[in-house]
């Protein structure tokens, strides 16, 4: 305990806040008392109750996968074959396949279909840069994100597919917008109630792929 407060004290200030929320916040208590990796896994479970997006026996990818509590739901909730990929060491998830690798370098895409064995049915994106601070550079980083996963998942995603990409609210994301609207037949944003009041954080819905 006396090295983990001593760390903890090393933190910077915004870093020992976001500790804090997290140690008080409901979701997140909820997450450690049920077994989830985080908070995010009532998120994707929200979006999945109001879409139904993740069938019994499905093939599931999901970018940004760490610390793996999507990976956890879609496991749990049926599908067959499921793998995620992040930046960061994800701990192994039963019934999941887990690769470190930065998602953009090539043939790492390729691992993830190979991992599920073909055609995904649905593709999630948790993905999230580190923020410089810079509005604008920001916003750019964040957009390019969705246009990587949004680009994955209309090159592989079967027909009837689904997919689901978080956003932030006031980003201007209408080219992402114009092209799921052409491969999809829906195109819905969803504010999940586990996502914080005070976080401009939604998640882009796209379904059934034409």
């Amino acid at each position: 305990m006396g090295t983990k407060m001593k760390t903890a004290d090393t933190k910077s200030m915004s870093s020992q806040q976001w500790i804090k929320r997290q140690l008080s916040d409901k979701w997140s208590e909820r997450a450690r008392a049920e077994g989830w990796r985080s908070r995010a896994a009532f998120k994707l479970i929200e979006i999945d109750d109001r879409f139904h997006l993740i069938k019994r026996g499905s093939r599931v990818i999901d970018l940004g996968a760490a610390p793996g509590g999507w990976l956890q739901v879609a496991v749990d909730r049926g599908a067959a074959a499921v793998a995620g990929v992040a930046l960061l060491m994800i701990e192994p998830v039963p019934g999941a396949t887990v690769i470190q690798a930065d998602f953009t370098h090539p043939g790492v895409d390729q691992q993830l279909l190979d991992a599920i064995g073909g055609a995904p049915d649905l593709v999630l994106s948790d993905m999230a840069h580190n923020t410089v601070g810079h509005r604008q550079t920001d916003h750019l980083k964040i957009i390019a994100l969705i246009e990587i996963a949004a680009d994955f998942a209309i090159r592989t995603l079967r027909p009837g597919g689904n997919f689901v990409s978080k956003n932030f609210q006031g980003g201007d994301a209408g080219g992402v917008l114009a092209r799921l609207r052409d491969e999809f037949e829906t195109v819905k944003y969803v504010k999940p109630e586990s996502s914080r009041k005070n976080s401009a954080e939604v998640f882009l819905v796209a379904l059934n792929k034409r």
